[in-house]
Parts: structure tokens; sequence; C-alpha cells
């Protein structure tokens, strides 16, 4: 028996695949098969099932591609509909795979459908669970994404989602390993660890959710508390796994659509597609196409751009380092951003070269920013989270986190200047590319965000950990 993470840090999700005695199985696959397909034919291995812990909001599975390749059978756990043929398993069911067996718990509460695959190794013994969005390292899933397809509150949720862990997992032995769906920086808990495996012992010492003598009514305070709203595009991630989508293949051929400087003016007017400048921060605020915006790939990529640009049928052509086009397409893939019509030919040179207008944002260093900075008179926005403004900030700066920009940019006076950061310059280039493209000019960014003005003796609040802030 092999079991191998596949984690992918920009959408902080695990991926598992599983062989034993030349079968395998795979649970909660990313939209591009290929790694996938190749481990398979590395292993000599046949793939028997593909497992999915529930209808994902945060980014869109490889199920159906998946099985399409290699003829695998798609498994959801109870009370899950999916429009597409699949093995809709019941509570305890067990699959074999080579020597090892998977049972299905359904532990409803993040969704109804959700449900924990507990692996019994060849010597009967439960070994590990794969607990999908049901129970992460330090955190579980949100109650709140279901409430509508459920017709149920976060509470209701919550309260399903307690006797899950109670009735389904903690009565699991101490060394079963837990393999979550998620870690630090989904959207999909509140505080979830950087750890990506624990033990059902180590979370019940150390997980606020899983304490032994919590009540139903704390647990459902605990986990709904701070709740901040889901990224817009989750839902229809979600609508996206539930009802089936295009071939990553064909999204991929789109994406990959080489344009002239001519065919990317045209294209882009013709189908007011949004400009996507997928290139580093630094690099994209000295000289841009006017009206782009920028995410870099660098960076958490496609949970901003989920996030800001919010509807997956936007059309977007793509700016990007050349050599990055791939990579680009296929993760703006992974969270369903398939309305791809081509890329610009060249990258940001071929534009230049033409003798094209560019736009550029006013950057200074935070050394410019000490000298130029009025603490008291000058507006200072804080675009970070609001754990991170609460830990450290600068005295009289605003919190003004970048997933909230389409709310406080109205309230923007465009004839008062501001200056503005993020923690080291990723989100504040962000928000800089959109108060540009809709017409606010009167504001200087700040080129390393915090870490950098830290570093200076400009006036700060006193540090407090951002773990007890969260508590």
């Amino acid at each position: 028996m092999q079991i191998e993470q596949i984690y992918t840090g920009c959408l902080a999700q695990g991926a598992y695949y599983i062989t034993s005695d030349g079968e395998a199985v795979i649970i909660d696959p990313l939209r591009e098969t290929q790694p996938y397909l190749d481990r398979i034919a590395r292993d000599g291995v046949k793939l028997k099932y593909i497992f999915e812990t529930h209808f994902h909001a945060d980014f869109v599975s490889g199920h159906l591609d998946l099985s399409k390749e290699t003829g695998a059978t798609i498994v959801y756990g109870p009370t899950a509909e999916p429009e597409f043929e699949a093995t809709i398993a019941v509570d305890n069911q067990v699959f074999e795979i080579g020597n090892i067996k998977i049972k299905v718990l359904h532990t409803p509460g993040h969704t109804l459908e959700s449900s924990t695959y507990l692996l019994i190794d060849e010597n009967g013994k439960d070994y590990a669970i794969f607990s999908g969005d049901t129970l992460f390292i330090g955190d579980v899933g949100r109650p709140d994404l279901a409430q509508k397809s459920a017709s149920m509150t976060q509470e209701q949720l919550a309260g399903l989602l307690f006797h899950s862990l109670r009735d389904k997992v903690m009565p699991l032995a101490d060394d079963v390993i837990v393999y979550p769906a998620h870690g630090a920086g989904s959207a999909c808990g509140k505080n979830m660890s950087k750890e990506t495996v624990s033990t059902i012992g180590n979370q019940k010492a150390t997980n606020y959710a899983l304490r032994a003598d919590m009540t139903e009514a704390e647990f459902i305070t605990e986990v709904t508390d701070g709740l901040l709203p889901p990224p817009a595009y989750f839902g229809m991630n979600v609508s996206m796994n539930k009802k089936g989508y295009d071939s990553f293949q064909h999204v991929l051929q789109h994406g990959m659509k080489p344009l002239s400087v001519t065919e990317f003016e045209t294209v882009a007017e013709e189908t007011s597609a949004l400009i996507l400048d997928t290139r580093n921060n630094g690099i994209f605020s000295k000289g841009y196409i006017p009206q782009s915006i920028n995410i870099g790939i660098n960076g958490d990529f496609a949970p901003w751009v989920g996030a800001l640009i919010a509807n997956v049928n936007q059309p977007i052509v793509l700016v990007t380092e050349v050599g990055k086009e791939e990579e680009t397409v296929t993760r703006l893939s992974r969270v369903g951003f398939d309305n791809l019509v081509g890329h610009l030919e060249g990258g940001f040179e071929a534009w230049k070269n033409a003798g094209k207008e560019i736009d550029h944002v006013n950057r200074i260093t935070a050394e410019q920013f000490k000298t130029e900075v009025k603490i008291g008179e000058s507006t200072i926005i804080d675009i970070r989270k609001e754990s991170e403004y609460s830990a450290e900030h600068i005295h009289e700066a605003f919190s003004k986190p970048l997933a909230n920009i389409n709310e406080w940019i109205k309230d923007i006076n465009p004839k008062e200047h501001f200056f503005m950061h993020c923690a080291g310059g990723y989100r504040s280039m962000i928000a800089a590319s959109i108060l540009q493209a809709r017409g606010f000019r009167n504001f200087t960014e700040i080129e390393g965000g915090f870490s950098a003005i830290a570093k200076t003796d400009i006036p700060r609040t006193d540090f407090v950990c951002q773990s007890k802030v969260f508590k």
C-alpha cells in the first residue's frame, strides 16, 4: 500500500493517490488529469475509483475527465445528486482496492453529502481517514456554504457537523492518520494549520472543535463565529462540479491561442474581455497595457482571481511572462475560469515594441514613504486582512481589505490623495490595477508593503500574535 498526498499550495488543496496490489484510487483530484495519468502509468496500476468527499466550492475537480480517460468509477457519499453517472454510496459501504478497503463514513455538516473515507489496511486495521472539508488540521469545515441548497441555516448545518465529528470521527483510534482536503490559506475554514497531516489523537488534543467537554451549543457558536463571506465564485464552482464542465484540454486549447498585438486589441474589444496580466507586481508597476488587472502568477493566484473577478463566464485575455501561458491557463481552469480567448503572443514586450500606449503605477519605497507620509494628516489604506491589521498596523491607517474592494472603492474621494499598502506588494498591486482601471489615479502604492514599512521608524501599533487575534 502506498499513499501520496498531492498538495497544491496556491489552492491549499490536497488530493490523494493510493495504490495497492495493482489497483489505485484518487481522492478529490484537481482539474488537470495528466499528472495522475503519469503516476498510474509509472506504477503500472489500474485506476478503479475516483472518490469525491463532496461537491467542492473552491476548485473544479478533475473527476469527469479522469473517469472518461481511465474508465474509473466516480464515487460520492450519501445524498449526493450529481448530473452525471456516478456511484452514490450508502453510509458504511466498503470498497475494495487491491488488498485494502475504503469505508464510507457519511459526515454531513460542511455540506449534506460530505463524506469521510476511512482506509482499512491489509491487516484489517483502521489506518487513515481522508476527511475532505469535514475535519481540517486545527479546524473544521465552515457550515455556511450549503445553506441555500440544503434549505438549512448555518447553525443547523453546524449541528449536523457536531454529531458527524463525534459519532463518526472522534471514536476512531488515536493513531489513525488524518488527511484533510485543505490547509492554511483555504477559504473553506477559518484558522487551519499549515500542517497537512495529523492524527485523530493529536486533533482531539489540539483542535478547538474536538474538545471532549464541548456542548453542541458551544460548538455551533464557535464554528460560526467570525465567518467571512465566501468568495463569489464558490457557488459557480459547486455548479460545475455537480453538473459537469468542458474538458480541460478544450480550455487549454483556447487559452493557448497566440494573439498578435492587433488581434489582441480586436479580440479584447469585440468580446469585452478582461485583460489579466499575471506578471510580477514590480514588473507590472513599471509598465502595463491600460485597463489591465494584475494578479501575479507567483502568489495566491487562483483564489484571488475567483474572489475578485467572481464570474467564471467572464471572457479573459492573458498577458503573461513568455513561457508561463500554459501554467496560467491551467491554474485558471482549476477555479472554473474557462472562457479564455487567448494570450498576447510575445507578452508585454510585444505590446511595448509595437509602440502602443502604456500605463504605470505610482509606486514608492518604504523609505520614500517615510519621508512623504504625515501621520495624522495623510490618508493611509491598509488592504491586508482584518486579522493582519489587528495584529499590527501603522498609526491612523484605515483597514480596507482587498477582498472588499468593490465595497470600499465607492467611498474613495478621487480628489484626496492616499497611500496604500498590503503585506509585501502582491495584493496592493492588484488593488492599484483595479483602482486605475476604474479611473482612480490619486494614490501612491508602497513597494514591499508592511514588511518593508516595519523596518522603518514609522509609528505602528504594538504587535499582537495573529493566533490570539483569531481566538
